[in-house]
């Protein structure tokens, strides 16, 4: 395979302003993609799609909310003009939270994170679609590993995710003989700025500076987008990226309950 396999390939990149998102686009600058990037913050997006074309890529940013299914309309119409195709499709974009559900005392949350995380997945693959099949090309889904199975203080991460999950396996196979692959992707935790957005029990969210987790010692924003790129590139099912999730992924099937006090010790422990 070509050292770099995403040259010329017209990507649309959603949640591509920061953490993961934004390390992909930079990494796909480099192997001289060209890129759409979305994300709801003009000025931050901007600015990666300014680095994506010093870095001598081709780069369009088109500010989008993917919990809007006319903006994720306007991206895919925009890649389409802007290179007269679309190849790559990376369903990066979501947001967190980080409360035990008795302690919510506003549900608003719940519908916001259904929104973007699984419908914001859907529209932008639906409108993409056509596009797809035409290029023969991909499809990635960022998922989580609870979208694998649930975890405390996460319910509606994990339904979301799991909701995601489901979509992308189904269509998989009604794509099966079309050209057209997906691939879905299981991090870990990963140090980036999500958990300061994440809901916490009151609806609003955690803010800077209120990680749960232990960011120095998780897995790197820009390992995660180079093993995202690299099962990318090979048209993989799916990548696990974790030791301790691809194990819990065969303990469910015969321990459930020891996978429940694993996901518990690995959220106390913030890592």
């Amino acid at each position: 395979m070509s050292d770099a396999p995403f040259r010329e390939n017209v990507v649309v990149l959603t949640g591509a302003s920061a953490g993961i998102g934004r390390e992909m686009a930079l990494q796909l600058a480099a192997q001289g993609a060209w890129l759409v990037l979305a994300a709801r913050d003009a000025a931050k997006l901007g600015a990666v799609a300014d680095a994506c074309r010093a870095a001598g890529a081709k780069a369009v940013a088109v500010p989008t909310d993917v919990g809007d299914e006319a903006q994720c309309r306007a991206l895919v119409e925009r890649a389409a003009d802007q290179f007269g195709r679309v190849d790559t499709l990376v369903n990066n974009a979501g947001i967190g939270m980080w409360a035990r559900f008795d302690e919510m005392t506003d549900l608003a949350p719940f519908e916001r994170i259904m929104r973007v995380n699984y419908l914001g997945s859907v529209y932008p693959t639906f409108y993409a679609l056509p596009h797809l099949k035409k290029s023969r090309g991909r499809i990635v889904a960022v998922n989580s590993l609870t979208g694998r199975t649930g975890v405390p203080t996460r319910s509606g991460y994990a339904a979301s995710k799991h909701a995601a999950a489901g979509f992308f396996d189904s269509i998989r196979i009604e794509l099966d003989g079309s050209g057209v692959t997906v691939t879905q992707v299981f991090p870990g935790f990963v140090a980036t700025e999500i958990r300061e957005r994440a809901f916490g029990p009151h609806g609003h969210p955690l803010g800077h500076g209120n990680s749960p987790v232990r960011e120095g010692e998780v897995m790197t924003a820009e390992e995660c987008a180079r093993q995202i790129i690299d099962a990318a590139a090979k048209r993989k099912r799916e990548l696990i990226m974790t030791l301790r999730g691809k194990i819990g992924a065969k303990l469910k099937l015969v321990a459930p309950n020891l996978v429940d006090r694993i996901a518990k010790k690995a959220i106390e422990q913030g890592k």
